[in-house]
């Protein structure tokens, strides 16, 4: 069939705003915003969301700017909404392991009130002991017992006097300590010299002497130093007698100030039953001077194991936690533990845990990129072993590395029961379950966003409403129907496809706000489809410095390009360069060239290391077609070899096969090529002409081409039919179209192609199974013919003729 000329129809998608059945975005900011396209991401998503079963983890994978996030953190919060608050996790002192802090969940806005009612028992205590300890029950009990002690004391001690005079000596205490001194017989005190001096008789009886009163001291000591621990301990259990009413009382307060059912019940009581017995044996730290400040800095420190440290707080919530961690460092994570030097020491307590997103997500959802979590090693390895065990421990890595002495803390470890939203592309999500199998598992919920959507009514209005939401949320002027058909129809662009939206919504919402600044600056008023022109040319005038200046070495003549005429061998090809933030299309010339040999095809950029896996694919289908072609001749005696001009980085890509496939025929045949007829469109081994990518920008990378050079009406591209609905053209390339000043021709066959390129049939087969020698097919034969008879003849080459002279006569053998 032959080459369909496409009308201007054909070429782009153009919305009717009438249709869309509102004058402007105000008249919708106030309808909810659905998940617009993605059906079945919503359908998963809430799937997972509502699953409470291990393992239903979600991972999130699609495009950036599809509305992955943002629409998952909305899903979560209609989720969390239903859902009954969590409990709140206090860390206190652990009395008898101070290195392992206890951890304690409470429910919600109960921890908050625990530490308010400790702090003020804590307060109470510390006022009403000194109190309680300065009454006068307690000082005249106190009294005896130390005038009961000092008795018992003094009469022993008289005992020891007694004993020392009737050995001669006298006794007191100096500074604590025992003094004796021997005694004359005129009741003087001797000196040394004057014991030295006695007679010899007379100073073994003072050594033995002195003996006996030593032993007689030593046991005065054993018999008092009981009676003062008696008296210690006495004092003490009146201090606990006295005080022990009023801890009970302010801690049973406590108890009965917490006014929801707690869990660890059990836990709480054991460990306020610790804080009494630990407050009773520090009652002496209670009274004293104001001056002693080694008694005030013990009681300091004693009062600051009697605190909460309240780590997740969720008083103030009406639902479940939703997180979004957008810095998932090691700490911010799962928790740290603070230090401080002291002395050359790093010092901590459990005052200094707190919690990371992990324990502030627990009963709710915690959403992660797996960008940002794949980043440090650490933190990977950490969150690997908590979806094992489902138990935190807070921890701090880097002090076991720390140059000074610190002091070790492990907190209780505590099970988290929380919802995982992992966001990530989709070569991470395949590459996860290929690495790391055991991580995978845990997200057993698949929320795969799609990058396009089949466009209808309902899908447009949807877009509408994203377009108002947009206009609300950042304060912009509203759209007029026809500015939000504009950006529809610039969706349609996005998707290459006049039968489908894009669904990266982060383009349009750019497009947004830039169409709604030219607005501003023309004035006030609604923001017209004209503004979003502008703003759709603007952007492009931003990034399109590459493409401008490789048609500025085109027009210098730097870079061989024809727009016109025709020529053998020769062929205008087609290409898209993708840079990130621009993509844009441009011509490169394909040559070819063929002779007698026996090598067959050579594609030059692969024997150059320039030219992809995709691209080699392409030219072997080529050659095998182009050998089917003539299978009547096989084999082919042929040398022929394609090359893209100019071209100094890797080829890569199928889409200039048809390319190819023409120059190769026009250097087998002679015919020429007409130059301004650019030709994209890959070839399978029957000659069907496949659709490619990129075919827009390849469209218009040819027009500004030809348009600098100067339009004709010659001038045109050669597509694959398949590829007719993918058109999205400027409205400048549709209107050169209506005037026939440029062409869009469109092939579903080879064959085809080959006719519109050199004005001659292609050819088809005859009985005799040759191609018809008017046909580009059948110059091809004849060709191919030639070279045969070329190769034959330098096969097997004709003796030379002998010539006989008069005379000569052939001799007999």
């Amino acid at each position: 069939m032959p080459v369909a000329t496409l009308s201007p129809a054909d070429l782009r998608l153009t919305l009717d705003p009438d249709a869309l059945g509102f004058a402007d975005t105000s008249e919708l900011q106030d309808e909810t915003l659905p998940w617009i396209g993605q059906t079945r991401a919503e359908a998963a998503a809430r799937f997972g969301l509502g699953m409470d079963q291990p393992n239903y983890n979600l991972f999130v994978l699609g495009e950036v700017g599809s509305g992955r996030s943002s629409l998952l953190k909305q899903a979560m919060r209609e989720a969390a909404a239903s859902r009954r608050v969590p409990p709140d996790l206090c860390y206190l002192h652990n009395f008898d392991a101070p290195e392992r802090p206890l951890a304690l969940r409470l429910p919600a806005g109960e921890g908050r009130l625990l530490r308010q009612l400790l702090a003020q028992a804590v307060k109470t205590l510390q006022g009403e002991i000194p109190q309680r300890l300065q009454g006068q029950d307690y000082k005249a009990e106190s009294e005896r017992i130390e005038q009961a002690w000092k008795n018992d004391v003094a009469r022993h001690y008289a005992e020891l006097t007694a004993f020392a005079e009737a050995r001669s000596f006298s006794l007191h205490r100096e500074e604590g300590r025992m003094v004796f001194t021997l005694i004359g017989k005129k009741g003087q005190a001797l000196t040394e010299d004057e014991v030295l001096a006695l007679p010899k008789a007379r100073r073994a009886v003072v050594e033995q002497a002195d003996q006996e009163l030593r032993a007689e001291i030593t046991r005065y000591i054993e018999k008092t130093q009981p009676l003062e621990r008696a008296m210690n301990d006495a004092l003490a259990a009146l201090r606990r007698q006295v005080v022990k009413p009023l801890v009970e009382r302010e801690l049973q307060a406590i108890r009965a100030g917490l006014k929801k059912q707690i869990k660890d019940a059990a836990k709480l009581n054991a460990w306020l039953d610790a804080l009494e017995q630990d407050v009773l044996d520090k009652l002496e730290l209670f009274s004293g001077s104001e001056d002693d400040e080694e008694r005030l800095a013990a009681l300091h420190l004693a009062l600051a194991r009697y605190r909460v440290n309240l780590v997740v707080d969720n008083g103030g919530l009406t639902g479940a936690p939703v997180i979004v961690e957008d810095n998932p460092l090691f700490r911010a994570l799962f928790g740290s533990i603070e230090y401080q030097s002291e002395n050359d020491v790093l010092m901590t307590d459990f005052s200094r845990i707190r919690a990371g997103s992990l324990l502030q997500a627990h009963g709710g959802f915690l959403m992660l990129h797996l960008q940002d979590v794949l980043a440090d090693p650490l933190v990977w390895e950490k969150l690997r072993r908590f979806l094992r065990s489902g138990r935190l421990q807070i921890e701090e890595p880097g002090v076991s590395f720390s140059p000074i002495a610190a002091v070790s803390l492990a907190p209780e470890a505590v099970d988290v029961e929380v919802k995982l939203v992992l966001v990530g592309s989709r070569a991470q999500y395949y590459e996860l379950q290929e690495a790391a199998p055991e991580v995978a598992r845990h997200f057993r919920a698949k929320v795969d966003f799609a990058d396009s959507f089949i466009a209808s009514a309902g899908t447009r209005r949807a877009s509408a409403i994203f377009v108002a939401h947009a206009c609300r949320e950042h304060g912009l002027p509203h759209f007029s129907a026809a500015a939000v058909a504009r950006l529809i129809e610039e969706s349609h662009r996005e998707a290459a496809d006049q039968t489908r939206e894009s669904a990266i919504f982060g383009r349009t919402e750019a497009l947004v706000m830039e169409s709604a600044a030219i607005c501003r600056a023309r004035g006030p008023g609604l923001v017209t489809r004209a503004d979003v022109e502008v703003a759709i040319e603007a952007h492009a005038a931003r990034h399109d410095y590459p493409e401008q200046r490789l048609r500025e070495e085109i027009a210098e003549g730097d870079v061989l390009i024809d727009v016109g005429g025709e020529q053998v061998g020769r062929l205008n090809g087609l290409t898209q360069l993708d840079l990130g933030d621009a993509r844009f299309g441009l011509p490169v010339r394909l040559s070819a060239r063929a002779y007698a040999g026996e090598d067959g095809l050579l594609n030059i950029e692969r024997e150059v290391e320039l030219s992809g896996p995709i691209h080699d694919k392409g030219v072997f289908i080529l050659q095998n077609y182009l050998a089917g072609l003539f299978a009547h001749l096989a084999p082919l005696s042929l040398n022929a070899s394609i090359v893209f001009e100019q071209q100094y980085h890797e080829v890569e890509g199928d889409s200039a096969s048809c390319a190819e496939l023409y120059a190769l025929l026009s250097a087998l045949s002679g015919l020429p090529l007409k130059q301004g007829i650019a030709v994209t469109g890959a070839v399978n081994q029957h000659g069907e002409i496949l659709p490619v990518g990129g075919i827009n920008e390849k469209i218009e990378g040819w027009f500004r081409v030809c348009e600098a050079a100067g339009l004709d009406g010659s001038q045109g591209v050669l597509i694959p039919v398949r590829n007719r609905r993918h058109l999205m053209l400027a409205p400048r390339v549709v209107e050169a179209v209506a005037q026939g000043r440029f062409h869009i021709h469109a092939a579903s066959h080879a064959s085809e192609g080959i006719e519109l390129l050199t004005g001659v049939a292609a050819g088809e087969l005859n009985l005799a199974g040759h191609y018809p020698h008017d046909s580009v097919l059948g110059h091809a034969q004849d060709a191919l013919l030639g070279f045969r008879r070329a190769c034959q003849q330098m096969e097997h080459p004709k003796p030379p003729r002998r010539h006989f002279r008069a005379g000569d006569r052939p001799q007999r053998r």
